[in-house]
């Protein structure tokens, strides 16, 4: 078999779990789904405070949103938020999940005593059907619309937003099952940020780590020639790319610390949930709005250099910004997520993208570090995405002000991650 014969993605590019055949949706599991239907994975996720205060709080804290509401749990897990939703009054919860994980996602709703409120479905929720008639549900525009759902639940965030691609499914479900014009997601929006790092330790680490890796591949080809009478030098050029992509070339989970971050972060992609697209989700594209930075880092206020970029991104649960929701209910009392470094541990932590070059930061000097960043998912695995970061640094003394000609410019740098 070759490696087309495990691309986790379907013949359109999209994920798996919405139009993939069985071999992409066996690859999709494999890959993506099986790690969720361990209970070491959810426990992970559930020992996250500042995750489970977030939408703990967004739930619990607005029970007469939820009060006599239809309630939908996108990728349920094990079931916690649904069950919130079940306690926060809603009347029918259907909580979805696409593994065996549904499983024990009843057994916690019986154990809990809110199995009659909470239906747990197992199916990808491209696929599923809610029990209309059944449940006496009722859609909005009162006809044989599927649109019947008040509020979408979900903790469908990945890595630095996007990683994992289940905006896709939830997209879908929105469209599929909630109200238009009363419906509400929760969370309501989300942004992505980055910002210019220090955390000189890690990068010369991974250098450090190809580094060896190559030194421990001269020394094989050596031993395997002399002792084997076999020349492998050869694919040295392949094992070298190899290790560039693994150690240099992808992303790293971080828990940085707040003094790490040497400049205010900036805002690259903001999403309404009940706006965005399949395209949104896709990720971000060259000149895309809000694409680009310039960072301003003073050498009087910060010890550099400059290590590398961080990514990460903020969840809020509030009213409806959109026109078409003016008629939705409000909340009363909004919650907010954030997985930067200002806020301490979450799973999800930050993605961090080191260069192999450090940029220096000199005191009495204002570095500038101006650029844009692409992400754009990878075809062999609809799930992961690259990410491109471009940019260009010049220097000035701070006392000649923003407009004064650099002392001196880069040329452009620019550089393709993965993010494993």
């Amino acid at each position: 078999m070759g490696d087309e014969d495990f691309v986790n993605a379907s013949e359109t590019g999209e994920i798996p779990s919405f139009n993939g055949d069985k071999k992409a949706k066996a690859t999709d599991f494999a890959n993506y789904f099986c790690a969720y239907a361990q209970l070491y994975h959810q426990k992970q996720m559930l020992t996250d405070h500042n995750r489970m205060a977030a939408y703990h709080s967004a739930i619990l804290g607005n029970s007469d949103v939820f009060k006599d509401k239809v309630v939908m749990d996108v990728g349920t897990g094990s079931g916690i938020l649904a069950a919130w939703a079940a306690l926060a009054g809603a009347r029918k919860v259907y909580a979805i999940e696409y593994t065996d994980m549904a499983k024990h996602a009843e057994s916690v709703m019986k154990a809990n005593n809110v199995d009659h409120i909470v239906t747990v479905i197992q199916g990808a929720v491209e696929e599923i059907e809610l029990p209309i008639e059944e449940d006496n549900l009722e859609p909005e525009d009162g006809g044989e619309s599927t649109q019947c759902v008040d509020i979408i639940i979900s903790e469908w965030m990945g890595y630095f937003l996007l990683r994992e691609s289940m905006l896709d499914s939830l997209i879908r479900a929105r469209d599929k099952f909630l109200k238009k014009s009363t419906g509400l997601m929760f969370p309501s929006h989300t942004t992505m940020y980055v910002a210019p790092i220090n955390d000189e330790e890690e990068r010369k680490l991974a250098i450090k780590q190809y580094s060896d890796g190559m030194a421990d591949w001269n020394e094989f080809t050596e031993t395997t020639k002399a002792v084997y009478g076999v020349d492998m030098s050869i694919l040295g050029n392949d094992f070298e790319r190899e290790q560039k992509e693994y150690y240099l070339l992808s992303s790293q989970w971080s828990e940085l610390h707040s003094e790490a971050v040497l400049a205010e972060p900036k805002m690259v992609k903001h999403l309404d949930m009940m706006k965005c697209t399949i395209e949104d989700s896709r990720g971000i594209t060259e000149g895309a709005p809000d694409s680009d930075f310039c960072f301003d880092i003073s050498g009087n206020e910060v010890a550099g250099p400059v290590s590398g970029f961080a990514g990460w991104f903020t969840a809020d649960f509030r009213s409806r910004t959109d026109e078409d929701g003016e008629s939705a209910p409000k909340l009363s009392n909004p919650a907010f997520l954030s997985t930067g470094p200002e806020n301490g541990y979450t799973h999800w932590g930050q993605q961090v993208f080191f260069l192999v070059s450090g940029i220096p930061i000199i005191k009495g000097h204002t570095t500038t570090v101006e650029g844009a960043i692409e992400m754009m998912r990878r075809k062999e695995n609809a799930r992961n995405y690259n990410s491109r970061i471009k940019f260009s640094t010049s220097r000035r003394k701070i006392e000649d002000g923003k407009d004064a000609a650099p002392l001196m410019k880069s040329a452009l740098v620019e550089q393709v991650y993965q993010i494993p």
